[in-house]
Order: C-alpha cells, then sequence, then structure tokens
C-alpha cells in the first residue's frame, strides 16, 4: 500500500488549491484523488464550451434530484464536475467572492475565523484583476478578467434599464463589497477558461512530491479505531487503498463528500445501520442542511441582433470560430452570463437579496432543463433572471446503498419555506421593474412563455414551482457549525467525532453566501491548506 504524509480526495475548487498549497513544501508528499480525467479538451478550454459540457458523461457526474414536491414533484438536474478542475472546469465562470454579511454570517454561526475581515485577505491573495487592456491588479494565479468591452451591445439598453429602475451600477462586480448591477467578471485567461486546474494545479504538477491519481472512484475512508488513515478506492473492476500518514482532506463536493463520509461510517446511524454500513461516528448533520440557488429565466423577443444569431446559425458559428481560433477573443472566449448584479428588491432592505442576470441569448423552445447554447432560439432574443441569494429551505444528500456508483439521494426541498415563497415574488416583481422600463420596453418585441408584470402573485409562483431550476451553488452537506448544532466539522474543518480527517469544499458552508460559490470554495481551500500547515 503506497503512502503518503496527505491524500485529497477531489480535484475540485478547492481540493486543486489544497493539493498546490501542501506541496508547495517540499518536505510533504501529497496524493490528489480524482475520478475524472484529463481537462485537455477543447470544450473545456473554451469558455463557451460549458453549454457542451453540462450533459456530457465524460466530464460531468450529471446527478438528478429526488421527485422535488416544492417543484410540483420534478427532478431537478444537478451537473458537477467529473474532471481536474471539478465544477471550475464546467462552470459559467462568472467570479464573485459574496458580500462581507455573507461571511458574518459563518462566524456568528459559531465559527470564529471565518468573517470577512478573516476572508478578504485570503480572497485578495490569489486573485489577479485583469482589466480590458491587459493590465493587472493583483498577483495571484487566479485570473478574475474584465471582458466587459467585448459583451453584446444590448448591455447598453439593460444598464440603461437599471438606472430607470432605481438599481446602482458598479464595474467591479465580484470583487466589490457593494451591491448593484454591472458586467460580471470572469475566470478567463488570455480568452480561455481558467479554472482552478489552470490556476492552482498545473503549475504543482510539476513538484515531484505531488501525486495526481485519475479516475479513481473513491469508495469509502477506512478508520484504525476513530482515525482516518486510508483512502479506498475504486478503478475499473479493481480495488487500490493508499495510507495517510498525517491527514485526510475530502474535498470531493457538496454530492460526493457526504457521500463518502456516509459510506465510511461517519453519518446519520440509523441510515447507515439500515444499510449495512458500519457505523464509526453518528453523525446526523452528515447529508443534511443541503442549500442552493433556485432561479428562472424570462424570455424576450428583441428588437435587434443578439447572439442567437451568432450561436444560432452556421455562418455566425463558423466566423465566431475563426474568430476564437485566430485571436481568442468573440462569443466562444466568453460567458453568456454577461450582465447582472446582486441588489435589493426593496430599499427597505438592509442588504442584496436576489441576484440578477441579463443574457443576450436566448433559449425559450428548449427541453425543459436542457441548456443548448449552440441551439438558441431562431429569432433575435435575451433573457431576463433572478434567483433569490439567501434561501432558506434546506434539505438533504444521502446515500442509497454502500455502492460508490450509485446516485445519492438528493433532497433539495425548495421552496419549503415562506421565506422562499415571499422571494419568488419579490424577485418576479423585481424583473417586472426591469422589463416595464422604457429602456427595455424599446429592447423587448414581445415577452414569450410568461409576463411577470402582468401576473397574480399566484400565477407567478405557480410559473416558478413549473420552470424554475437549480443554479448550480449546491452547499451546506457537512456543515460548519458546533457539534451540538448538527455541524460536522469545526472552523479548523477538522470533521467532529473523528481524527486525521478534514474537509474543504462548499459542503463546509454554513449558509449560502449570496451570489456564485466556485470563489468561496477556492478561499475554502486556501483557508483549509493554511490550517493544515500551521500545525
Amino acid at each position: 500500500m503506497q503512502e503518503f504524509d496527505y491524500i485529497v480526495v477531489g480535484a475540485g475548487s478547492a481540493g486543486c488549491v489544497v493539493a498546490d498549497r501542501l506541496s508547495a513544501d517540499p518536505r510533504r508528499s501529497v496524493l490528489l484523488i480524482e475520478a475524472g480525467g484529463s481537462d485537455f479538451r477543447f470544450w473545456i478550454k473554451t469558455p463557451i464550451g460549458y453549454g457542451k459540457s453540462f450533459f456530457d458523461p465524460a466530464v460531468n457526474w450529471r446527478f438528478e434530484s429526488l421527485p422535488d414536491p416544492g417543484l410540483g414533484d420534478r427532478v431537478v438536474y444537478v451537473p458537477r464536475g467529473k474532471v481536474l478542475g471539478g465544477s471550475s472546469s464546467i462552470n459559467a465562470m462568472v467570479y464573485a467572492r459574496g458580500l462581507p454579511g455573507d461571511f458574518d454570517d459563518w462566524r456568528d454561526a459559531g465559527n470564529p475565523g471565518w468573517g470577512w475581515s478573516d476572508v478578504e485577505p485570503v480572497f485578495r491573495s490569489f486573485e489577479r484583476r485583469v482589466a480590458g487592456d491587459g493590465s493587472a491588479r493583483g498577483d495571484g494565479p487566479l485570473w478574475v478578467s474584465d471582458r466587459e468591452a467585448e459583451y453584446h451591445p444590448l448591455k447598453r439598453h439593460y444598464l440603461a434599464a437599471a438606472r430607470e429602475a432605481g438599481l446602482p451600477i458598479v464595474s467591479d462586480l465580484g470583487l466589490t463589497e457593494a451591491e448593484g448591477v454591472g458586467p460580471y467578471l470572469i475566470n478567463t485567461r488570455k480568452g480561455l477558461r481558467c479554472s482552478a486546474a489552470d490556476a492552482f494545479l498545473r503549475p504543482a504538477m510539476k513538484r515531484p512530491n505531488l501525486t495526481v491519481a485519475t479516475g479513481l472512484i473513491v469508495d469509502r475512508i477506512g478508520f484504525e479505531g476513530r482515525r482516518a488513515r486510508t483512502v479506498e478506492c475504486l478503478i475499473g473492476g479493481e480495488r487500490r487503498s493508499y495510507r495517510a500518514r498525517a491527514e485526510i482532506v475530502l474535498s470531493a463536493g457538496a454530492v460526493g463528500s457526504p457521500a463518502i463520509l456516509q459510506r465510511s461510517g461517519v453519518g446519520p446511524g440509523a441510515l447507515l445501520a439500515g444499510l449495512g454500513v458500519p457505523v464509526v461516528h453518528d453523525a446526523p448533520g452528515v447529508g443534511g442542511h443541503l442549500q442552493d440557488h433556485l432561479g428562472i429565466n424570462y424570455y424576450y423577443r428583441a428588437t435587434e441582433p443578439t447572439l442567437n444569431a451568432v450561436l444560432g446559425t452556421w455562418p455566425g458559428r463558423i466566423a465566431a470560430g475563426i474568430r476564437f481560433l485566430a485571436t481568442r477573443t468573440g462569443a466562444l472566449s466568453l460567458s453568456v452570463n454577461q450582465m447582472g448584479g446582486l441588489v435589493r428588491s426593496s430599499p427597505e432592505l438592509a442588504r442584496p437579496d436576489m441576484q440578477l442576470y441579463f443574457n443576450p441569448l436566448s433559449y425559450s423552445t428548449e427541453i425543459a432543463g436542457q441548456r443548448k447554447l449552440s441551439k438558441p432560439d431562431p429569432w433575435p432574443g435575451f433573457i431576463l433572471s433572478f434567483n433569490a441569494c439567501r434561501p432558506t429551505s434546506t434539505g438533504r444528500i444521502d446515500i442509497a446503498g454502500a455502492d460508490p456508483l450509485a446516485q445519492p439521494r438528493i433532497r433539495p426541498n425548495y421552496l419549503s419555506t415562506d421565506r422562499d415563497l415571499a422571494d419568488v415574488l419579490a424577485g418576479a416583481r423585481l424583473v417586472a421593474r426591469l422589463q416595464e422600463t422604457r429602456a427595455m420596453k424599446a429592447l423587448a418585441a414581445a415577452i414569450t412563455l410568461f409576463d411577470p408584470a402582468r401576473a397574480s402573485d399566484e400565477a407567478i409562483v405557480e410559473d416558478f414551482r413549473k420552470r424554475s431550476g437549480s443554479v448550480f451553488h449546491l452547499c451546506g452537506t457537512c456543515r460548519m457549525a458546533p457539534q451540538a448544532a448538527d455541524g460536522v466539522v469545526g472552523p479548523d474543518l477538522k470533521v467532529h467525532g473523528v481524527e486525521g480527517l478534514r474537509i474543504a469544499d462548499t459542503s463546509i458552508f454554513p449558509n449560502v453566501t449570496s451570489a456564485n460559490t466556485n470563489a468561496p470554495a477556492i478561499m475554502v481551500g486556501h483557508k483549509a491548506a493554511a490550517m493544515i500547515a500551521a500545525g
């Protein structure tokens, strides 16, 4: 059995960072285990390629939820990265730290050292803000690029509508502490995706003390008493075991980490016993407190050309492809989530409660839940979207059995609180405000599918239940909180009740942040590695 000082399970947004930081000390030997394979794929490196990766089983776990009562018993698609870089290799690349209050909430939930004043310097340490002219602020390895100059000309209508609706305009979305609407910053480097694998893992792989093993499905963590010692894996029909001299770090994500813990005997005792899994530590919180952002699109026909003309026609795609291959610019080098921001649906609120999106493309004729960016509507179209920043509904993720190849049982429990239903109405009415501005009326030739400005409260909620979907920000399933509050890890990210095991990924979030979760996941990886290095 091979031995390493540290074993990191999962080469996603946080795992790549943990492996990088731990292996920076040549005295440590580090093994990074990933179920997927190489990220050297055209549709991963090409930013717009996330539309192709959305259903690709070669790079995507393609999870599905159980029928969800809050959504009329619909099954929700849950894509997760199964490749080096994890979900940072298949996401829409929007970079957002979240708001200061998000992290102060983490600290106040019993987690000293996780407030905004603690985490803000960590974000700055790995960021490189790259302006449109190529100048950089910060020297971190993760490129956070301002691509506004290349965004579709429709952006002028959206900004004008936001001003007319009384929403503040900002130019530093994702890196600012202020609320507002503006162009989204994205993780691209010289026109290509800049994932966690690109920024952190690729340079680290040159070190002789870092071993990266791909194609390995982690079955379970092996314990000696209550100390985590081994990682048991499957590759093909073969079993492999690796031993950790110091610590094991789980970075398998909000779905993978609780599933591995439960298969290892750490989780709800009654559930595990019923599935024939020997209980190492009865921890009811493992798999609980699942949170996610739930969003909806409103579709419009436009009075002028949109990205539909580029991505929806062969001449448009050929021209965009030639431009991308020649210059690494244009539609293929960008995300379609181009404008938006964090705003308050009502001025009486103390902090932003809604995240907005504006996409200069539409796919209202899609099959529900399938975002085929290469097959937009055959007319000029655009999208206005929202999701509530801080949903209060919580669900669970549990294994269905001991088989590591079986999908876990994902119960999001969406819209199960009155607060979340109220947020649906607030968000829809906010979109209606934008829609009814002079600027947006000049752009919208017609409203397709649903008109939030002329619908009753009951109709808005019914439509939301029928058409909303995950924004793919799953978190909280190994929550950082005191053990008495059903927490799974403490502020040092050590798993309660056992030794030699930490978790570093979105599963430890005490509550979902206000915006996209990739940046906070990377921050968690940095914090975890620093705490391990400190001893």
